[in-house]
This record gives C-alpha cells, structure tokens and sequence, in this order.
C-alpha cells in the first residue's frame, strides 16, 4: 500500500475533509445519527456522547498530523525517516477515512446492515497497521508520537464501533448472553495485556462507554462492563509500568541512523 510523498500529501487531507463532511451531514440531517442510534439498541451500544467526546480531541491531533506531513521534507536527511513512517500509515488512514464516511451514509438511512461492512474494513485495516506495520514510538520525535496517537486511537475506537454496529444490526433489541458475556471479558482482557498506554487506554475508553451506554437498558450488563473497564485498566497500567512501551532500555525500540541524524538537526 506505498504510495509517493506527493500522493499522500494531497489524500491524506481529502479524506479527513471527506470524513468532517460526512460528520457534518451526520450530526445536522433529519434523522441525525443519534436519532438512528436511539432508535436500534442492543447488547453493545454506547453511550452515543462518549463517541462525540472521543473524535473531538482526537480530530485535532489528527489536524497537527496532517500539517506534520505537509511540513516535512523528504529532501532533508533528518526529516525523511519520519515522513517515510507518515506516508506508510496514509493508505490506512485515508481508507479509514472513506469507510467512516460511507459509514455515515448507511447509518442514517438506517441501513445498519450495509454500514457494518464499511466498519469491519475500518476496523481491521487500522487493527493490522497497528499490529503488524506500526513501528514502536520514539518520544524524541513529534512525527512518531503522532502517528502513534492517530493510528491507535483510530484502531481503539474501531473496536467500539466494530462490536456497536455489529450489534444493532444483527442482534437489535437482545440482551448480552453468558456467551457474549465471557468472550467481552477474555478478548478486552487479552488485548488489554497486549496494549501499550495510548490503545490501552482506548480499550478502557470503549469499556466505559458501553457501561454507561448500558446502565439504562440492562443494569446487571452495565456494572460487568465497568468491572471489565477496572480490570482493563489495571491490566494497562501493571504491564506497561512493568515494561515501558516507548523508547528505553526496555521499549523494544532501537535507535537507527536516521534518529541520530535528527538528533543532531
């Protein structure tokens, strides 16, 4: 999914201003997409205002992101390496981008079953930058530090809008079974020991909004999800204060030739 410097610097800010767009008509048309929302309930929906508190902060990381990589010079030795990693998460974040607005689309036409195809392609291609292509951060640099906090973010709310939409579109109106019980619990709290501060953090996020967004329609259901949100969190916090996440004598990090070039500018 490589693509040139000139390439990503153009589609990058066209999908984030295709994804604001389709926000906008979201949040503005008759029915918005809390009226949809309120309207198709189920085991894993949200508190719909955890979602809005969400994108907000991190829409303006996502702005300082996007001017990282107009700024950067892949003609300056010390800027290269790090619009390289810029321009590697582009592919991913700009069809993270046309997936949630498409998403937008189907959602308020209340064809939730539709609009779930574009959330599992979301969602799986920020988990796999994530996982497989997201090198580990380094702190001395602001390149690095933000595409972390965009790719994970964006991967942690993926997770949250995989099980929400997924739910109401194919189990609207039914209460969580010991099943779905067990298997929230065991895969939030393996993917919680595998998750450095930034998608920790999101998965405890996720959690929380699911057990307010729950405390009105099954209240048993709602205190064993903040009982998993005080477990996620703990899991975070021990295992990444037991092994730093970041660069350090035991972050997994090791210092190339490019850093210390940027070290020097």
């Amino acid at each position: 999914m490589g693509m040139s410097y000139s390439t990503a610097k153009w589609m990058a800010p066209t999908s984030f201003l295709i994804d604001f767009a389709a926000q906008q008509y979201g949040m503005l048309s008759k029915p918005n997409m809390k009226d949809i929302h309120d309207k198709n309930l189920s085991f894993f929906s949200p508190q719909p205002f955890f979602i809005a508190g969400f994108f907000f902060p991190q829409q303006l990381f996502q702005l300082a992101w996007l001017y990282r990589l107009y700024k950067l010079d892949p003609k300056k030795p010390g800027e290269r390496g790090e619009l390289d990693q810029m321009v590697d998460f582009v592919p991913y974040y700009s069809v993270g981008n046309l997936c949630i607005a498409t998403w937008m689309v189907f959602w308020n036409s209340e064809r939730l079953d539709i609009s779930n195809i574009f959330v599992i392609i979301n969602s799986v291609s920020q988990l796999y930058y994530v996982i497989a292509k997201l090198p580990a951060m380094n702190t001395k640099s602001t390149s690095s530090i933000l595409t972390n906090i965009v790719s994970k973010t964006f991967a942690g709310i993926g997770v949250l809008d995989l099980l929400h939409n997924g739910s109401v579109a194919f189990a609207k109106d039914q209460p969580a079974s010991t099943m779905v019980k067990a298997l929230t619990g065991v895969g939030f709290g393996l993917a919680s020991a595998a998750s450095d501060w930034i998608f920790g953090g999101c998965l405890v996020y996720d959690l929380v909004a699911l057990a307010v967004g729950q405390s009105a329609l099954d209240s048993g259901w709602s205190k064993t999800l903040a009982a998993y949100a005080v477990g996620s969190a703990a899991i975070v916090a021990a295992k990444n204060l037991a092994r730093p996440p970041y660069n350090g004598p035991n972050s997994g990090y090791s210092k190339t030739a490019t850093d210390d070039v940027q070290d020097r500018v």
